[in-house]
Order: structure tokens, then C-alpha cells, then sequence
């Protein structure tokens, strides 16, 4: 029988880590997870099983007398992003020093292998330098107390006193490399007990076939359509579009008349884009099926980048990201809203219409600005369709844009030496 890896994680949230174990077909045995957020315990719990250790908060973790084989933690990085103001360890919240509660387990615990994993932001944070090449104060820190024998192959010759006997490798990963339509980078740092073996190489990247479009859902639900208010503030209506009443972003249906309120799109042709406000030298970005558009800053005057082309731009914890949908519609009845027809046929016509025409049913072609779902929030982080969300999709949003992708875990995991 083969001999199982010890593992264990800290800000588990909902197994990013044990998906990329199961991925890389290792067998292991969790000794402990740690999350205190009670949605993603939830979660976890429905897809793996409680571990036979759960804590929810790293400082009454105990730490465990036995080295793990591997130590997986993800220390919130809200403190080091744009959207954290990049307080870095000044963050009163605490979030920005719990590396140093990590640094602590690795000191103590003793594991041959651990995995950090964080935003990009973290390697420029308290930079002084212009330098771009240059990590700043911050990150130096982390490298400091971490990297006691080598970086990044470079032996340290001088290391501080605090600093655990590790060679450690640092690189941004992207997970657009890694076989999902994501533009997510993420910075990754492996450590290798000093005496394991300490060899290591990064995995290699891989082409992008699998585009945005391939892993959205067939039949989401209404709920997920922008109103049209949102769409408003996004779209860019050109004086052509206007008088030609079509394609991509030229009008709202009135409801009143034809019962519907989708966003006409369409035409055919050069036209079949929409023109989404951008702070760029056009004033717009064009937006094409399959493509994604990021939504969460409506009044920015000075947004860029709101349309990813063919790939999702970076999941956050709203997910605010749209995609278009095509597809023939149908009103509900009473005119009140509208759902797609999945096969393309007419519904049937009901026996008695209102005077005014709203029970009839109003059958167009039309393509309309949707939100993701969950699921696919989840499919771009890698996660298989027998996971499990048994929350509300506003806790299914955080916990997905919260997590890690699957398959760069995955990739980094099958180059240590676990044998």
C-alpha cells in the first residue's frame, strides 16, 4: 500500500489545496485545516469531510510535533493588493502580519516542503527603487526569515539569525499558462528543507486552448442579466449606432411595446461588438461574444481594461465579470421579464391575449450582458462540476475569488520530490 503524504494547511478556505492534491493523484492525509470564515467551512465540509483537526483561527492553532511532508498557507492579501491600499504590515487588521504566525509553523513544525501563495502586489509593496526587477521591503522580509540557505538557487551567504534553514524559489505564476481562460497572476513561493532534496525547477507553461466561452453554462438563470441601468453606464453609444436603432449596444426594447427589455444586439457584420466605456485614446474597448467584461467600478472615469479578450480578467471576491449571451427569448408572462429558449423553438401560443398585446408572447433573437455564475467562477479556478456549493452565490463569489487556482497548485506540487 502505498504510503500517504502528511498535509496542512492554513487559510484553507474551500481545499484549493486538496483539489490540487487530488489533481496530482498523490495520496495524503490532511492533519489539520484552519479557516475561520464559517461559509467556507461549510463548504469544505460538504466537499471533503471535517478534518480530523479544524481549528478556525492560526493563533490557537496548535502546531503539529510531527513534520508535514507538505505546509500549504495563503495569508490574506488583501494587505498587498490595489484593493487593500497596500498597507502591507501596517494593516491594522492584523491581515498583513500573519505571515510571521506561517513563519512561525515552518520554524516549529519543521516540514520538508511549504507553499506560500499571494498576490503580485506583495513583490512591489515598500518599494523604494524605480526598479522593476527589485522586490520591495516587504517581500525582502519574507525572503529574509524564509530563505536561511538559498534563493532562488543563490546561496545565502550571510543570512539573518531568525531565518529558517530553507532554499526557497519565488516566481509569478499566471494561470491563463495553465490550461484556464483566467488572466490571474499570483505570486508562489516553495520552500525545501535544507535537508531534502533541494532541487527544484518551476512547471513548464502550456498553450491556451480552452477559451472563455467553453466553460460557461448553457441555461443560466435571469437573475444573472445586468439591468439595464448598469448596462447604461457601461456602453458607449456611438452617433451611428443611435441612428441606426442596431447592433451590439444600440438600444433598450421598450418594454410597453414589445415586452422585452434585453439589450438588442446583433446585425450582423462589423457591428456585432459592444462598445464599453474605457479611459483609453478611443474612449471605448470593444467587446466581442467571448469575450469579459469587468463591471465592479461602474463610475470610474478613469477605468482601463474592463474587457478581456477570449479569457476572464482576474476573479475577485464579487466576481463582477459579464460575458454576452446569444440566444432566442421569450417574455414571461404578464410581460414581467424573460427567459431563454434553449432549443429554439416558439412556446406555445396561449388561447387568449390581452388587449394590449402582453400576453402574447414576444419571441426575439437577442443577445444580453450577463454576470458569471458561480459554477463558472469556480471552472476558472480549475474546480471540477462534482464540487459542491452549498452556499448563497454571495459567499459562492468570495470563496471562489478568494481561492487558488487548481491546476498552477497542481503543477507546482508534481515538481517537488515527494518520494
Amino acid at each position: 500500500m502505498e504510503k500517504k503524504i502528511k498535509v496542512g494547511s492554513d487559510f484553507s478556505g474551500v481545499g484549493a489545496f486538496d483539489q490540487a492534491l487530488m489533481l496530482s493523484g498523490i495520496g495524503y492525509e490532511t492533519e489539520f485545516s484552519c479557516d475561520m470564515d464559517k461559509y467556507a467551512r461549510q463548504t469544505y465540509i460538504a466537499n471533503y469531510g471535517e478534518p480530523k483537526y479544524y481549528p478556525e483561527n492560526v493563533y490557537d492553532r496548535e502546531i503539529p510535533s510531527e513534520p508535514l511532508d507538505i505546509y500549504m498557507t495563503s495569508p490574506p492579501c488583501q494587505a498587498f493588493s490595489m484593493a487593500g491600499n497596500r498597507k502591507g504590515t501596517e494593516d491594522e487588521s492584523g491581515r498583513g502580519i500573519l505571515f510571521y504566525n506561517s513563519y512561525e509553523f515552518i520554524k516549529e513544525n519543521n516540514p520538508r516542503f511549504f507553499i506560500f501563495e499571494n498576490v503580485k502586489g506583495l513583490l512591489s509593496h515598500d518599494r523604494d527603487s524605480k526598479d522593476s526587477s527589485q522586490v520591495g521591503k516587504t517581500f525582502q522580509t519574507w525572503l529574509n526569515y524564509l530563505g536561511g540557505k538559498s534563493v532562488n538557487g543563490n546561496p545565502i551567504i550571510f543570512p539573518i539569525e531568525e531565518a529558517v534553514h530553507y532554499h526557497i524559489y519565488y516566481r509569478v505564476l499566471n494561470t491563463k499558462n495553465f490550461g484556464i481562460p483566467q488572466n490571474r497572476e499570483r505570486v508562489f513561493i516553495v520552500g525545501i528543507r535544507d535537508d531534502a532534496d533541494n532541487t527544484f525547477s518551476w512547471p513548464q507553461e502550456v498553450p491556451l486552448t480552452t477559451k472563455l466561452k467553453d466553460v460557461l453554462e448553457d441555461s443560466p438563470g435571469d437573475n444573472y442579466f445586468l439591468k439595464e441601468e448598469v448596462v447604461n453606464r457601461l456602453v458607449e453609444y456611438d452617433e451611428r449606432n443611435k441612428a441606426k436603432g442596431n447592433g451590439f449596444g444600440a438600444k433598450f426594447h421598450d418594454p410597453e411595446k414589445d415586452n422585452m427589455s434585453a439589450l438588442k444586439f446583433g446585425g450582423g457584420g462589423a457591428d456585432d461588438l459592444v462598445k464599453i466605456k474605457t479611459n483609453n485614446s478611443k474612449g471605448y474597448d470593444e467587446m466581442k461574444e467571448g469575450d469579459s467584461l469587468n463591471f465592479s467600478v461602474l463610475a470610474s472615469t478613469t477605468r482601463r481594461g474592463r474587457v478581456g479578450k477570449g479569457i476572464a480578467q482576474t476573479l475577485d471576491t464579487g466576481c463582477e465579470q459579464g460575458v454576452i449571451e446569444s440566444g432566442t427569448w421569450r417574455t414571461h408572462k404578464d410581460g414581467e421579464g424573460f427567459r431563454k429558449i434553449a432549443d429554439g423553438t416558439a412556446p406555445t401560443i396561449p388561447a387568449r391575449a390581452r388587449e394590449d398585446g402582453s400576453g402574447q408572447p414576444v419571441i426575439r433573437a437577442e443577445s444580453r450582458i450577463r454576470r458569471l455564475t458561480p459554477r463558472e467562477c469556480f471552472r476558472l479556478q480549475g474546480f471540477p462540476d462534482t464540487f459542491k456549493i452549498p452556499v448563497s452565490d454571495t459567499q459562492a463569489y468570495k470563496q471562489a475569488g478568494n481561492s487558488i487556482t487548481r491546476e498552477v497548485l497542481s503543477a507546482i506540487i508534481s515538481k517537488l520530490n515527494l518520494k
